[in-house]
């Protein structure tokens, strides 16, 4: 039996693993500031786990990461809801107006791809984040000043506007500095954990960060929304701040423009896929009211938690079954969803569907990413996953105005068909592109 001494040994050295995984120190093993770069020949080895790595320290180090995801997007998801109410009921604009406020952010983040890339890549996806952050912070202090300037309708839209625009730049970069820093972090084998956990922040944050924002409007006041986002972003810089440097990979790196081609054959199939989504969020509402149902909101939530439920349970299948074949099951499953969307007879039938729908798209986006991502450089990692993530972006983009003129000559339920022929149309690319990568 062991003494008091062993056990107070054995105590310390359990304290000391565990401080050493959640520090996570760098390659050069400093904290000092100065970002840790390799070599451009260098191998990453001492960022790749070994295959006896503990999967349970190879997800914390993930989570660490992804935590400043879950702090971007809790921010989106605050205003995202009471938004529209403000600028049509208090500030006395149109609907037209209210759209561009949402949608003005989203425009930012396409835009800001190329930037996000290059940012990453250069100076580190620490770097990255903290400019991100700072966007937070800024469009915090710009959502308060446009509260308190609700007797200027014009200055206090002008000024939310600045909000949104700063709002969806720190999307860009914290979401393309989460992905390429959690990469090159843990190694490029666990590429699809990271995408994976990464789309868990996001969506997770969305769906808490929502209700909190009307309730707290609702309480409270649409001037409490600014001073929250400025002290998310302030919590998550002081946690930032005591991280080492992310590595920074020296070497000749691809223009934005080279990296979008590379991983445009993997992107299209994506954006394919994801138009569905787009058509669902945007116009289940109307569907419900077409055909005369209530609770269109159940159908969001069935298709959120089938989308979460898929992601934690098949977290591993992409390294197991491969990035094409787990893209090609998934997209077939988002298919049979968009059918019963389309076909459904009654309010259950379309939950079934919208739940398909979400477990099927849940990870077409990390297995299409993870044969995106090898088309390009790990000195280029950052415009590879910034260029990819635009066709996301353009697929929700594209879902609104294309589907809202097919539902103005068709009806709605007709969208969900057009949507579920174009995830058809990802599969059979799909299956293109896996059998080029098995000829070489």
């Amino acid at each position: 039996m062991a003494g008091p001494a062993s056990s107070r040994v054995n105590a310390g050295t359990q304290d000391v693993k565990f401080v050493r995984l959640l520090s996570f120190p760098s390659r050069n093993g400093h904290d000092d500031g100065t970002p840790n770069r390799l070599p451009a020949n260098e191998p990453m080895t001492a960022q790749q786990p070994t295959p006896s790595s503990n999967t349970l320290h190879i997800t914390l180090q993930i989570l660490s990461i992804v935590f400043y995801t879950f702090i971007a997007f809790l921010c989106i998801g605050l205003p995202i809801a009471v938004l529209p109410s403000y600028v049509h009921d208090q500030l006395g604009f149109g609907a037209v107006i209210a759209g561009v406020t949402i949608g003005l952010q989203y425009l930012a983040t396409l835009l800001s791809r190329p930037f996000a890339g290059k940012v990453a890549d250069t100076l580190g996806g620490k770097q990255a984040i903290r400019f991100g952050l700072l966007g937070i912070a800024g469009c915090g202090v710009l959502t308060l000043l446009s509260a308190w300037s609700l007797n200027m309708p014009l200055l206090s839209l002008a000024l939310l506007l600045g909000g949104r625009l700063l709002l969806g730049i720190a999307q860009g970069l914290i979401g393309v500095a989460t992905l390429s820093w959690g990469i090159s972090q843990v190694g490029p084998e666990h590429t699809a954990r990271v995408i994976s956990w990464n789309g868990i922040a996001s969506y997770g944050a969305i769906a808490i960060g929502a209700p909190l924002g009307v309730l707290a409007v609702d309480g409270l006041h649409f001037s409490v929304l600014g001073p929250a986002l400025l002290v998310l972003a302030t919590l998550a810089l002081l946690v930032l701040r005591k991280r080492p440097d992310a590595v920074v990979v020296r070497g000749e790196r691809l223009p934005f423009w080279s990296a979008f081609g590379r991983v445009a054959p993997c992107g299209l199939g994506l954006t394919l896929a994801s138009i569905g989504y787009g058509t669902l969020t945007t116009f289940v509402t109307l569907y419900y009211l077409e055909r005369g149902w209530a609770g269109a909101a159940w159908c969001l939530s069935a298709f959120g938690v089938c989308f979460i439920i898929s992601r934690l349970l098949f977290v591993n299948a992409v390294n197991r079954f491969g990035g094409y074949n787990v893209a090609v099951a998934c997209m077939a499953t988002e298919v049979l969803g968009l059918g019963l969307l389309w076909l459904a007879p009654s309010p259950p039938w379309a939950l079934v569907g919208a739940g398909l729908t979400g477990f099927g798209l849940s990870l077409v986006y990390p297995a299409l990413g993870v044969e995106a991502i090898k088309q390009v450089p790990s000195n280029s990692r950052g415009a590879g996953l910034g260029a990819y993530a635009v066709f996301f972006d353009m697929a929700l983009a594209i879902a609104g105005p294309v589907m809202g003129a097919v539902a103005v000559h068709l009806g709605y339920a007709s969208i969900f068909c057009v949507a579920a022929l174009l995830a058809l149309a990802g599969v059979g690319l799909t299956l293109l592109l896996a059998r080029r990568a098995r000829r070489g």
